[in-house]
């Protein structure tokens, strides 16, 4: 499907003062970060980590047109806690992903916009009526929203840190993000879970695992993109001398010797690639695993 927020814009007339508000934040010229307030965006790694485990996820329960994660997704326009999450899951086939605002409830006369205690209670609704909702939240275990009632939590030991939006244009030098990093937690909500409570995940290795997970949808993308074999991308005569590192981490990579010539050139290819640009070694060779997947896949095809 084409990528869709579900529902028409509002006329300006008829729009929130919340989402007044966030529309003319938008639109200035400069920013302070200060004012970005529960417009904190999820980081793409961190994002792919969390679909690999609980995905794939289809839905994106509270974003806007420019960060949107899911093919299909509310805005704040839209307004997720006046949707039947369920029904559109249940046509679209995947789960819920939301990195909820954390800010104090705002109203659209008598109906909640935001606020975490809103928001999980809708949550718990929709929960009831079927589908898979997941939120990546700040593990604040003491705050009186905190779902002690999921069916999972996820903790993720070590710290993490949300991306700035992509319209926040710095006033100043001193606008850069100090660092500050939070204690997060992946909430499940799935009335069919059967697995443990709880569970502890690594934010090094959840990040590794998104990052895996990109560079194989983004050689899918060239796959379908350059649909003629890999090895028609090398010459029956390609040699290369590569360096030391690229020779050391290839042979760390399951299935190689199952290749033909062109098939590790191109996969050495892709390791030199990563390496210039400083990617660890343990998460180089868990994508090269991944290519070597679908470079075998692509042959025995």
């Amino acid at each position: 499907m084409d990528d869709v927020a579900l529902d028409p814009e509002e006329p300006e007339s008829q729009k929130s003062p919340y989402v007044q508000a966030l529309d003319a934040l938008r639109a200035q010229s400069v920013h302070y970060l200060k004012e970005v307030g529960d417009q904190w965006c999820s980081p793409d790694s961190l994002f792919w980590g969390i679909n690999a485990m609980f995905g794939p996820f289809v839905l994106d329960l509270f974003a806007a047109d420019d960060n949107a994660k899911c093919p299909a997704w509310y805005t704040a326009e839209i307004n997720a806690l006046t949707q039947d999450w369920s029904a559109d899951l249940a046509a679209l086939g995947g789960a819920a992903f939301a990195n909820p605002p954390y800010s104090r409830s705002q109203y659209d006369g008598k109906q909640a916009i935001t606020g975490m205690r809103n928001i999980m209670n809708y949550t718990r609704a929709m929960r009831e009526k079927g589908g898979r909702y997941i939120f990546f939240i700040k593990s604040a275990t003491s705050e009186t929203w905190w779902p002690e009632d999921a069916d999972h939590v996820a903790f993720i030991r070590g710290r993490i840190s949300f991306d700035l939006p992509t319209w926040f244009n710095p006033a100043d030098e001193k606008q850069i993000p100090s660092g500050a990093r939070f204690a997060g937690a992946i909430a499940v909500f799935d009335k069919t879970w059967r697995g443990a409570a709880f569970s502890y995940v690594d934010a090094d290795e959840l990040e590794e695992k998104g990052r895996a997970f990109m560079a194989l949808a983004q050689f899918a993308i060239g796959k379908v993109q350059k649909p003629a074999p890999i090895t028609a991308s090398l010459p029956e005569t390609e040699s290369r001398i590569w360096p030391l590192e690229v020779g050391l981490l290839f042979t760390q990579v399951n299935g190689t010797a199952d290749l033909n010539a062109q098939q590790q050139n191109k996969l050495k290819a892709n390791i030199n690639q990563l390496w210039l640009e400083r990617m660890p070694g343990s998460e180089i060779i868990t994508i090269a695993g991944g290519l070597v997947s679908s470079m075998q896949g692509a042959t025995n095809a």
